[in-house]
């Protein structure tokens, strides 16, 4: 990279960004390098102002909030011409060219290239024609990179995800995305294929669902059909396997999806796949095969935590605006609470604002929250909202921990102990009326401060260990009957 006095009175704005990109990425860490800055390009508006693309208008917020400036200080210190950078999403800007073409004289509208610093393209949604061939095998319009939803928990994932997408080379093979069911990991699958079929429309692009490879599978051994079912598969440039976990216990198909990815992978081609569980945990499925799950690159996709779901509220807001379905914003503190009273998978929260969008519609921004409790209280539930009791959410606990009610009262500090209790302090607070001081009270005589410590504490797990999110999501269910 060369030096600030090498750069400084450069005018192509291309270069410019190598050098403030490479500097930026040092000072905010790869972390938020990869999830904001790195899937965005430089663009040119019609004015001739220089724009940083976002591919979500999330990425755009987090940008203008937490780098811009800094990005405007570094370009400005090697752009000889001055110009200053503006952020915005890729909805925002339309069809508009790359910096570098207005700035050889070539204004006619193209998609950007391959971006410096190995930045993927900006994306766009699936158009009919380019993608033709994986359409027909279940893909979901919506689930592009465009409207999957960034935070802690998926921000690796996320960037993996993009570089499978851009047939980056180099990357590990078999990719493997495992988490909890309803956080994300058919949306990557699905983004994945649009976008790497978009970049290669003469490549082969296979998407299925593990129950669609077995029933598939099946179908061709009894219309004795297997050679046209195993040369649709290994003719593949790029496999997506969907819920692998389902191929567990039939020995058959398991033989057959071990062959196929063996052949892949010899031939260098791209496989990916996901399951609710890291390969080595799938103990329903044959070793051999879980070897082969396990050899490449396992990249885990996190529960969300309440960021994250809030933002997937929002984005989903958003997009139901678009479709005339809503009209006006939500106020936060609905948003807040819509969130905060479904703490299961993303598809619960997406299903919950999807209920509020339908029954409030035209009402929406005016909407307040004992409003907003009332409509889903009555259309999640078919009814009034069952009254859920500190008493219950105990006895719950313990008999799912394997403990005795009064354990969760006692003095005792053990861990096998404490983290029953907070997870029980924890669901106090989401799915009752409840005080910090009022919750302690009914656990012992603790201190509000122990509650709340306690509250947050397993909002952070959540995050982070997958075992802590299915016990709270299982709890959940088992509360709400």
């Amino acid at each position: 990279m060369m030096g600030s006095a090498g750069m400084a009175g450069m005018t192509d704005p291309d270069h410019i960004w190598t050098e403030a990109a490479g500097r930026l990425r040092g000072e905010i860490g790869d972390g938020a390098f990869s999830s904001y800055i790195a899937p965005s390009a430089v663009r040119v508006d019609g004015s001739g102002q220089l724009i940083l693309v976002t591919p979500t208008a999330y990425a755009r917020d987090w940008v203008r909030k937490n780098a811009l400036r800094r990005m405007n200080e570094l370009w400005l210190g090697l752009d000889g011409l001055n110009r200053r950078l503006d952020v915005r999403c890729r909805a925002e800007m339309g069809s508009t060219p790359p910096a570098s073409q207005v700035a050889a004289g070539r204004a006619a509208p193209a998609p950007v290239a391959s971006n410096v610093v190995a930045m993927p393209s900006a994306t766009v949604a699936p158009s009919a024609d380019g993608a033709r061939a994986v359409r027909a095998a279940g893909l979901q319009d919506r689930l592009t990179f465009d409207s999957f939803v960034e935070g802690q928990g998926n921000a690796f994932a996320l960037a993996i995800a993009r570089q499978a997408a851009a047939w980056a080379d180099g990357h590990f093979n078999p990719i493997f995305f495992c988490g909890p069911y309803g956080y994300g990991k058919t949306h990557l699958l699905n983004a994945i294929a649009w976008e790497a079929q978009r970049l290669r429309p003469d490549a082969r692009v296979v998407y299925l669902t593990a129950e669609r490879f077995l029933s598939t599978f099946v179908r061709a051994m009894q219309d004795r059909s297997t050679a046209a079912f195993k040369d649709s598969l290994r003719s593949a440039d790029m496999l997506l396997i969907d819920d692998v976990q389902f191929v567990g216990g039939k020995a058959g198909t398991q033989e057959e999806l071990l062959s196929t990815l063996t052949a892949l992978i010899e031939d260098g081609k791209k496989i990916i796949l996901s399951a609710d569980r890291a390969p080595m945990a799938l103990t329903e499925i044959e070793p051999r095969l879980r070897s082969h799950l396990a050899s490449g690159l396992t990249c885990p996709v996190e529960p969300a935590d309440r960021s994250l779901k809030l933002a997937v509220a929002r984005n989903r807001i958003e997009a139901l605006s678009k479709l005339g379905v809503v009209s006006g914003e939500v106020r936060p503190e609905v948003l807040e609470h819509l969130v905060d009273r479904t703490p299961g998978s993303m598809r619960e929260l997406e299903g919950a604002v999807n209920t509020l969008a339908a029954v409030a519609a035209t009402r929406l921004s005016a909407l307040t929250v004992d409003e907003a409790q009332g409509l889903l209280g009555a259309a999640l539930r078919g009814g009034p909202e069952r009254r859920i009791t500190v008493d219950e959410i105990q006895k719950t606990v313990a008999e799912h921990f394997n403990l005795k009610q009064a354990d969760l009262l006692s003095e005792r500090r053990t861990r096998s102990v404490a983290r029953p209790r907070q997870i029980a302090m924890y669901l106090c607070k989401q799915h009752t009326t409840r005080s910090y001081p009022d919750i302690g009270r009914r656990f012992g005589g603790r201190d509000h401060t122990t509650v709340l410590h306690g509250v947050r504490k397993i909002e952070e797990l959540i995050a982070q260990d997958e075992q802590i999110a299915r016990d709270v999501e299982a709890l959940t269910r088992k509360l709400r009957g």
